[in-house]
């Protein structure tokens, strides 16, 4: 497989092509017509851009030419109608969040897009055709199930990133610590003969990641733009593209480990955590209140943890943490090859999540009227 340094190089030029370009975007914002306007949905203070999904696909386009230019991914690039499908997906997906942001669509419309960029995966070989469940044998796929489950990992994951995008930095950073986690899973599963050389999960994942930190020093509180739906679908994306790449395709097991090495495909569940169990918590609270899916409100994990008096910044790093940990507690035992290691990672996220509960009941915050009101509802 290529070598870290060699991810490093694309990663980088993923980001550097997101940063330089992002400032562009806030200057074209205005013209564009891509201004989040504060309303009842959208309750930061002032006018923001939300325009940087138009700089992460840029970055995207970019990161693959170098990739493609790279002695170290020539067998990657091999399957050029991968590449291609998944640059072109990542086109389709970026334009209907796009579109989103200038003028808001209907839901049956939004979701018709991401199913086409997901059949686009699908139809361009980037598709699930095997996965484990513990305690069953290995499932093969016909074509038939192996293109729907294909959609349906599409747009659960881009939904999903794009839910979780409410607060100045909270999506950004969630994605890049779960894309790099799944980059360092893929390299050690490559390490162990496990993945193909030619296998492209780590490439999307790096890109991701490298999307992100480009992203990022603009869009922490206080955020100067927000990525939007185009950004966060895209990213939504990259992650679906790299984890089926990496889970759906080999049927070796490694080193005979517990549930995340006979199950692959399940690992973004664990890393992705915090937004997936936010997705279900919204889906059933809409449900029960007899609201449609896509109604907006402000009852997220994460205004939940202002509203327990967590200022915006900690809000932020408390997700940060919990991804973090439990991303930790699937890569510890993949590189040890211990998985008594989860314990004490389990024990660290259960103080964490008591902390997010009791601290600010513990000891009252107040909070400035500046922090009680800008939420970036992007």
């Amino acid at each position: 497989m290529p070598s870290f340094l060699a991810y490093v190089v694309v990663g980088g030029a993923a980001a550097l092509v997101t940063f330089v370009c992002v400032p562009i975007m806030i200057r074209l914002a205005p013209r564009l017509g891509t201004m989040v306007l504060p309303s009842e949905r959208h309750v930061h203070a002032s006018p923001t851009p939300t325009a940087g999904g138009a700089a992460m696909i840029l970055g995207v386009i970019v990161a693959v030419a170098v990739a493609a230019v790279h002695p170290e991914f020539s067998e990657v690039m091999e399957a050029r109608t991968e590449m291609v499908g998944v640059v072109v997906a990542a086109c389709v997906m970026w334009s209907v969040g796009f579109v989103d942001d200038l003028r808001e669509i209907s839901a049956p419309a939004k979701i018709a897009g991401m199913v086409l960029s997901g059949s686009i995966l699908s139809l361009t070989g980037v598709s699930i055709l095997v996965f484990r469940v513990p305690f069953f044998d290995l499932l093969v796929l016909s074509a038939d199930w192996s293109f729907f489950v294909t959609v349906v990992w599409v747009v659960s994951i881009a939904n999903i990133v794009n839910l979780i995008d409410g607060l100045d930095g909270l999506a950004a950073g969630i994605v890049a610590i779960a894309a790099g986690t799944f980059l360092l899973y893929a390299l050690r599963l490559g390490d162990e003969a496990v993945l193909d050389p030619a296998n492209p999960g780590g490439l999307w994942a790096v890109i991701a990641l490298g999307l992100c930190l480009g992203f990022l020093p603009h869009n922490v509180y206080p955020a100067r733009i927000f990525m939007g739906d185009g950004g966060a679908l895209l990213l939504g994306l990259l992650m679906a593209a790299s984890t089926m790449s990496v889970g759906g395709r080999t049927s070796a097991e490694f080193s005979g480990q517990a549930f995340f090495f006979f199950a692959p495909i399940f690992i973004p569940l664990v890393i992705l955590g915090i937004p997936i169990l936010d997705t279900l918590w919204a889906i059933l609270r809409r449900t029960m209140s007899r609201q449609r899916l896509s109604t907006a409100d402000k009852k997220h994990l994460h205004h939940r943890l202002m509203n327990l008096g967590h200022g915006h910044q900690r809000a932020v790093l408390i997700l940060w943490a919990w991804t973090a940990l439990l991303s930790a507690m699937v890569l510890y035992p993949t590189y040890t090859g211990d998985g008594d290691g989860i314990v004490p990672i389990g024990i660290l996220a259960l103080a964490l999540g008591l902390f997010s509960v009791l601290h600010p009941r513990l000891r009252p915050v107040t909070l400035p009227p500046s922090e009680e009101t800008v939420v970036a509802d992007e």
